[in-house]
């Protein structure tokens, strides 16, 4: 069996496990110790303890005048948005409005492959690039946000720009922001729904997530991060004008915490719709997850109890079932990172993408070795012991 690297690493937990998280103090020294390690400018941080948000943070800057990050900081949520539709979807699957299992074809009032105008490209994808392969009819919601499509990660990446299959749908786990962005096109050509008003009543709102948006809004320039890429050049924060399912969503890291908070106590999904969302749906089977379409390593040399969730990854670690999201462009990191077990989160924003290789410490001072797939998630990336 191949050994995963952090596991490994993480022998030594810097703080010993308690079911009452009370460490705010020694979270700030270590958040601290990594900001200067790797000359991150900013980072925030959330800790959920039995289903509650015990602990928020906020470190370092959050533009170049050197203004302060705050807990209530807009900054961008990147692939975490997944997560948070997810959770959204799995509500219309509580109420009857979607099956997991149904294929999208039974959905959309026309094949898929009809759709390829501009307006329909520019707001989600050229689906009439995939005319003459009859496979887009076996896609089905639990698919979608399993990362089990077949596409690469989006299809304006290929060579010749083109939407395609590169498996079949369901036989594995690829990473595509495209099929997230399909589900999307699902519930709002098939059933009609705005999925970014959908979000902010069914998701934000919930939530209390009142510095949360699927767009940019103008107030969210009052208090806004910038971010800095691996070369130290800071970015300015994306006006986003279109909702995207796939990583749209501006928030805080008081924001964000309050959504872990709902996802891990299960709040607005019966418990078969929760359990379904962070089940391993299929077993993981590449060495990394980015480049998106690796060979599949052998089953002797795969990360056991690495599988696909609903819009997270399960994972399974000394302490038990988990699930894990990481969020990341050329200038942002994120992750959200919990244990089953005690209801216990960690939730890491930086508008700095230097910042990763301090993640597995930040997490693990909080909730000790928890298996988190780290090296599946960064690679080759080197962490700070």
């Amino acid at each position: 069996m191949r050994m995963n690297l952090w596991a490994a690493i993480a022998a030594a937990s810097l703080l010993q496990v308690t079911s009452t998280y009370a460490q705010d103090a020694a979270l700030s020294d270590v958040v601290e110790g990594v900001m200067r390690e790797t000359g991150a400018r900013g980072l925030a941080v959330a800790v959920i303890d039995d289903g509650r948000v015990v602990d928020v943070q906020a470190h370092g800057e959050r533009n170049v005048a050197g203004d302060p990050l705050t807990t209530d900081t807009i900054m961008y949520a990147a692939s975490l948005t997944k997560t948070a539709f997810a959770y959204m979807v799995m509500q219309l699957v509580d109420e009857g409005l979607i099956d997991l299992d149904r294929s999208i074809a039974d959905y959309l009032p026309r094949p898929l492959t009809d759709y390829g105008s501009d307006e329909i490209e520019d707001r989600y994808a050229r689906y009439s690039d995939l005319a003459g392969d009859d496979r887009w009819r076996a896609l089905t919601p639990r698919i979608l946000l399993s990362h089990r499509t077949g596409f690469a990660n989006f299809g304006f990446l290929e060579p010749d720009g083109k939407l395609r299959f590169h498996f079949d749908p369901g036989s594995r786990y690829g990473y595509s922001g495209d099929g997230i962005i399909l589900m999307q096109f699902v519930l709002e050509e098939g059933l009609g729904l705005d999925v970014g008003a959908e979000m902010q009543r069914r998701v934000f709102d919930r939530f209390g997530m009142t510095r949360t948006s699927m767009m940019w809004r103008p107030n969210f320039a009052l208090n806004l991060a910038d971010g800095w890429t691996l070369d130290g050049e800071a970015i300015p924060h994306d006006e986003r004008s279109k909702t995207r399912a796939a990583g749209s969503m501006d928030t805080t890291i008081g924001d964000v915490a309050g959504l872990a908070a709902g996802v891990v106590s299960g709040d607005g999904l019966t418990a078969a719709a929760r359990a379904e969302m962070v089940q391993a749906q299929a077993p993981i089977t590449t060495r990394s997850q980015f480049p998106t379409l690796q060979a599949e390593l052998a089953p002797e040399d795969r990360i056991t109890g690495l599988g696909a969730g609903l819009g997270v990854i399960h994972f399974e670690g000394p302490q038990g079932p988990g699930f894990y999201k990481g969020g990341h462009d050329d200038f942002v990191g994120n992750t959200w990172v919990c244990i089953e077990r005690g209801g216990r989160c960690v939730i890491i924003l930086s508008n700095d993408v230097r910042a990763e290789p301090g993640f597995p410490r930040i997490v693990r001072a909080v909730l000790g070795e928890t298996g988190a797939p780290w090296s599946w998630e960064y690679g080759r990336m080197t962490p700070l012991l």
